[in-house]
């Protein structure tokens, strides 16, 4: 059914035929009574899945003792927040900055690492061909897709693309010794989750060493337990300057956060956020990590991620899916070409299984961490009738 004020959003989505009203763990029910399993997530948000009683007490639980302070005053779940995210995190002295959202964390950073390199005079930026750091104007100008850059162009020009795993271009790009930063996220998402391989992002972390540039993450996607540990970076036992973080973060609220370095952090008059890090979003990602760690959900993500990732690869149809890409819960499927992506994700709506894209013809699965390993068989089944489907 499409909603009376429907026609008054903004159509900055194409958006599937589906009205959701209700949600309770990793199932969703639709206007009309449909049930379906949620491989979408809120596009990788909702870590805990749908009302989690832990993360709705603790929400409930800060609506009713302050409202937003701005950040003119302390409050002890931001500061709480901060300190967990600084010890779990394997950057080093670290300072965090919360602001709401995944492309505000990237500005953040570029912002950040432009004021660092011009102060030693390293205006550049490297980041990676096919890479994706949100809609804001630095962080569109720093993603390596032209297509989503041309209608705003030009952009600031602080960017340098390389190709993603090819250290010499890497090299080559670092040699003038004007690059502050390399930028990248371990796990292209828009790019059609495609995880870089860990021996490169170890020559990115050398190379940034021998150039004097900071490394930094967008684990907007990735991070938070996303990939089966609390950075998709750290599988490569790489320690990054600084880190963007949203979506998982939250569990379903609104809530970013840039951890960097303290002697790369703002100061007074640099950066400012009136929303970021309120009560109510730190209390609800406080709940969402202590979930995690108590219920030992990394792990869970890890081992069901890629029973995930075999099973639908070995019920496919011959030849219908390309590559298996991804790590834990984000994980990314190339159909062969001439595929529709479309025409799959509605076999699958069809099936009571929601997913979405990620980059060219590629599906995606964003499941929350506790989604069960019994479920796995319904999604990789729905996944092979619905590819044999579009191909007849």
């Amino acid at each position: 059914m499409i909603l009376p004020g429907e026609s008054w959003v903004m159509p900055t989505y194409a958006r599937f035929p589906v009205t959701l009203v209700r949600g309770e763990g990793v199932r969703v029910w639709d206007d009309e009574g449909r049930e379906y399993l949620d491989l979408v997530g809120g596009l990788g948000s909702l870590s805990l899945g749908h009302a989690h009683p832990r993360w709705v007490a603790a929400v409930e639980g800060a609506a009713r003792g302050i409202g937003l302070t701005s950040n003119l005053f302390a409050t002890p779940p931001q500061a709480e927040l901060a300190e967990r995210l600084a010890s779990l995190l394997p950057v080093p002295d670290a300072r965090v900055f919360f602001c709401n959202s995944g492309a505000e964390a990237n500005e953040a950073a570029l912002k950040l690492i432009r004021k660092h390199g011009l102060a030693r005079g390293k205006p550049a930026i490297v980041v990676l061909e096919g890479s994706f750091h949100g809609r804001t104007v630095a962080a569109l100008a720093a993603t390596g897709q032209p297509e989503k850059r041309a209608a705003f162009e030009p952009l600031v020009d602080w960017f340098r693309f390389v190709p993603p795993g090819d250290a010499e271009a890497l090299a080559e790009a670092l040699a003038p010794g004007d690059v502050a930063a390399v930028f990248l996220e371990p796990v292209l998402g828009e790019g059609g989750v495609v995880p870089l391989d860990d021996t490169y992002l170890r020559e990115v972390r050398g190379l940034c060493d021998e150039h004097d540039a900071l490394f930094a993450v967008d684990e907007v996607q990735s991070g938070t337990g996303r990939c089966g540990d609390w950075l998709a970076v750290s599988a490569a036992g790489v320690v990054p300057d600084l880190v963007a973080l949203a979506k998982a973060l939250g569990g379903g609220l609104p809530i970013g956060a840039l951890v960097a370095r303290a002697d790369v952090s703002f100061v007074p008059g640099d950066h400012a956020s009136t929303f970021g890090g309120g009560p109510v979003p730190c209390a609800a990602a406080l709940a969402v990590l202590a979930t995690i760690e108590e219920e030992d959900l990394l792990a869970h993500v890890a081992s069901t991620g890629r029973l995930l990732r075999d099973e639908v690869a070995r019920l496919a149809p011959a030849g219908a899916i390309e590559e298996v890409r991804g790590r834990g819960f984000l994980c990314g499927f190339q159909l062969a070409d001439g595929a529709s992506v479309g025409a799959v994700l509605a076999g699958l709506r069809s099936r009571g299984v929601l997913a979405s894209s990620a980059g060219a013809g590629a599906v995606r699965f964003t499941p929350p961490f506790v989604f069960p390993a019994e479920n796995v068989d319904v999604v990789a089944k729905a996944f092979a009738e619905s590819l044999a489907e579009v191909a007849t």
